[in-house]
């Protein structure tokens, strides 16, 4: 592991710390400024149309039978795997489909609920039957996507590509209740992006001496790193140790330029990996009552997490005891929300690619508009050639239908609280503001991807070469 992706340190116990002091206010980062600039316009052009779609518009009738027929169909097929000893051939055709296809669809429908696009607009104002269908209805599931949702999903959309705050480091570390940006969980495998990488581990200093009595069986090199931080540290008997590490930076490190096919390796055995970590980690949480990797957190925090995960593993084990005591069923699941992610699976197209730097001769989407904004805020983002924080997959009515609308990415960071199911219609009250055509070429997109990664959602457009705008505006 690479130096920037393993740190360590060493401090005595009795050692008085500070707790860090309250983070400000996020502020909005440039590529959601954008995204409001786009908004102003588009609802100075077409305010009733599209006023009508966040106001008249509502996932009741399709969010709600959709989100049953998901976790209804999610918790049999996972039964099916267990009571049926489905071989594990079968068991991950099943997982590629039709259950990765129903996990997102049950992501994508939490996501309207938390949004307040789900529910009629009476029923808003009932923010504890939103919280309920949130948290009950992320069930089953191997890991879920409720502690992104709830904490990482609303700030993602002020803070999307911000050089202070989207960072490892400063998520792991935050003692905010929220995310800085819970994106960065999943670009961080994909992307380049600024500052520090984390979560920051700390161990009694008893497992440093266990792992130095260990590397010195079975390495006599003297020159060894790890080895010269032990010989410094072995007489701090009352230390405890501190690791800084990433798995996501790890699998990232690995990259290669223009080597899409490793890339796309190395990334799928860091998401899957890490993934796999989460399973465990609900069972420490669990437990504990902590969540480890985020040791600044409030309480709050950290009692919703263990409330969340003590239910979420019943269910699991319920599944695995009625499957059959398999686990197969956990298994089943696990693939479910990890296919959908990966290549080559058609979802995995919009699931990198929503949030680049993508490079247009103008600024609004990868269409013919020109943007009025002069404000130097903006930087390369709200000029014509500048670059294009988030990008929308089109590849035809059935691709929609098949994500539930989670390709419209662009269009959600418009507008956010317009429901799924409307997002193509907002494309076609405004089409100037967004690229034109509905074949985009799903493996095409994936190479273009893995083969050169961009900064995450234009976060530092301006030190990208010429080269590389050439390499991506040819794609």
């Amino acid at each position: 592991m690479s130096s920037t992706t393993c740190q360590s340190t060493t401090l005595p116990i009795d050692t008085p710390t500070t707790a860090p002091s309250p983070s400000p206010p996020l502020k909005t980062s440039p590529a959601a400024e954008w995204h409001q600039q786009r908004r102003k316009q588009m609802l100075t052009k077409y305010g009733p149309e599209i006023k009508s779609l966040e106001r008249d518009s509502h996932g009741l009738y399709v969010g709600i039978p959709l989100l049953l027929l998901a976790n209804i169909s999610l918790a049999s097929l996972a039964l099916y795997t267990g009571m049926a000893s489905l071989p594990w051939i079968p068991l991950c055709l099943l997982a590629v489909f039709p259950g990765s296809m129903f996990s997102l669809w049950q992501l994508q429908i939490l996501h309207d609920c938390l949004h307040g696009s789900l529910l009629p607009s009476s029923s808003k104002k009932n923010r504890k039957l939103q919280d309920g269908i949130l948290f009950w209805a992320s069930m089953p599931s191997a890991f879920g996507y409720y502690l992104y949702l709830k904490y990482g999903h609303l700030s993602h959309h002020r803070s999307v590509g911000d050089k202070d705050n989207a960072s490892l480091e400063r998520l792991f570390d935050s003692s905010r209740s929220e995310f800085e940006d819970g994106d960065v969980l999943f670009v961080a495998h994909r992307m380049k992006l600024k500052g520090g990488i984390g979560p920051t581990l700390q161990f009694p200093n008893i497992v440093k001496k266990w792992s130095t009595i260990t590397t010195n069986h079975h390495t006599n090199n003297e020159n060894n790193k790890n080895q010269k931080y032990n010989d410094a540290t072995d007489n701090n008997d009352a230390g405890t140790w501190k690791l800084t590490m990433s798995i996501s930076n790890s699998g990232f490190q690995m990259w290669k330029q223009l080597h899409p096919v490793r890339n796309a390796i190395a990334f799928t055995s860091s998401f899957l990996f890490e993934r796999i970590m989460l399973v465990f980690n609900d069972g420490i949480v669990a437990l504990t009552g902590r969540n480890f990797f985020f040791p600044n957190k409030p309480d709050s925090f950290h009692k919703e997490c263990a409330t969340y995960c003590r239910c979420a593993v019943m269910v699991r084990a319920a599944l695995c005891i009625l499957g059959g005591f398999s686990w197969k069923p956990l298994v089943f699941l696990y693939l479910c929300e990890t296919l959908w992610s990966l290549p080559p699976h058609p979802a995995c197209a919009m699931f990198v690619t929503n949030h680049g730097s993508k490079f247009s001769p103008n600024n609004n989407g990868g269409n013919d508009h020109e943007s009025s904004s002069s404000s130097s805020s903006w930087g390369t983002l709200g000029m014509d050639g500048g670059c294009i924080p988030s990008y929308s997959t089109y590849a035809g009515r059935w691709y929609s239908l098949f994500t539930l609308g989670t390709n419209y990415h662009c269009e959600h960071h418009d507008f956010p609280n317009i429901p799924l199911h409307k997002l193509g219609k907002l494309r076609e009250i405004a089409p100037e503001y967004y690229r034109r055509g509905s074949n985009d070429n799903l493996l095409h997109t994936m190479r273009d991807a893995f083969s050169t990664p961009d900064f995450y959602a234009c976060m530092d457009a301006s030190t990208i070469t010429s080269a590389e705008v050439e390499f991506e505006s040819g794609s």
